[in-house]
């Protein structure tokens, strides 16, 4: 068994807390690891956990691992936890893991989940969307869409998620929120293979020829760092390159200014506040 075998792939270090009298990893440890890279798999999928299981009206809960060591992780080893979903039964989801460590692999395991009623805990067959969810994961296909468009279209999505993130995480005063702009933007989208819009964006025109403005950047707490915000990012990009737009700008707070770093906005001025949180004018050419 070997890196490659594998899509889904979770980095993590070995922390001091983990490391028994023998100097290696306590055994029980690796466990955590395989739930750390479950949790991530979900991320994987886009998404979020709590809300899918609910809308699917199950929960999915543990009922066998065998875990096979080979080799011991150390202090500060740089692992690679890798799984698969393997197959899909009438109630089971069984997926094979791996950790490796530069190649290496140290230990495999096969965990066993079972989809069921979250209250008697009984046995309920894998809903169907979910089912093809893990094929088309495993398969290397793209579980997410984008979708641009004005107000009158996406207003429904796009307000389910500025009203998560801005009103009710950040606690942005509603009135301070929506504005007379969206009527007249464009905005993307980003849709799970659910159906469920999980990050939203805006375009606005701004007074300067060939400058176009992205805003009300929001995705869901659960996929940060999945990809989503990229997708939003490149769609609008792209809407204002075909419209002959040649400059983005944008207003960033500044816990997300290395994101739009990494993907070639540069800060302008100096920082700010704006309803409370503070921000940093950052803009890229287009051309």
């Amino acid at each position: 068994m070997k890196p490659a075998d594998f899509r889904f792939h979770h980095p993590l270090r070995v922390r001091w807390a983990e490391v028994d009298l023998q100097q290696i990893v306590f055994n029980p440890h690796y466990l955590t690891y395989y739930d750390c890279a479950m949790a991530d798999y979900w991320r994987a999928l886009a998404l979020p956990y709590e809300a899918t299981l609910r809308r699917l009206q199950g929960d999915i809960f543990l009922r066998k691992t065998a875990v096979e060591f080979n080799a011991s992780a150390q202090l500060d080893d740089r692992l690679d936890v890798a799984l698969r979903c393997e197959r899909v039964g009438h109630s089971s989801i069984t997926f094979t893991g791996a950790i490796f460590r530069d190649q290496r692999l140290l230990n495999t395991a096969e965990l066993v989940y079972v989809f069921a009623d979250p209250a008697s805990q009984r046995s309920r067959a894998v809903p169907a969307p979910l089912r093809a969810l893990f094929a088309a994961y495993e398969a290397g296909e793209r579980l997410t869409d984008v979708q641009l468009g004005p107000w009158s279209q996406l207003a429904e999505p796009a307000r389910a998620v500025r009203s998560a993130v801005f009103i009710e995480e950040q606690g942005i005063a509603h009135d301070e929120e929506w504005d007379a702009l969206d009527a007249d933007a464009v905005h993307a989208v980003v849709f799970n293979r659910l159906g469920v819009p999980v990050g939203t964006g805006r375009l606005l025109g701004e007074p300067q020829a060939g400058t176009a403005r992205i805003g009300r950047m929001a995705v869901d707490r659960a996929l940060r760092g999945g990809g989503v915000g990229r997708l939003l990012i490149e769609a609008l990009q792209q809407a204002a390159a075909g419209r002959g737009d040649r400059r983005v700008v944008l207003s960033a707070q500044r816990s997300a200014e290395g994101f739009y770093r990494r993907l070639g906005y540069a800060p302008v001025g100096q920082p700010y506040d704006e309803v409370g949180i503070p921000h940093i004018g950052m803009q890229r050419d287009l051309v």
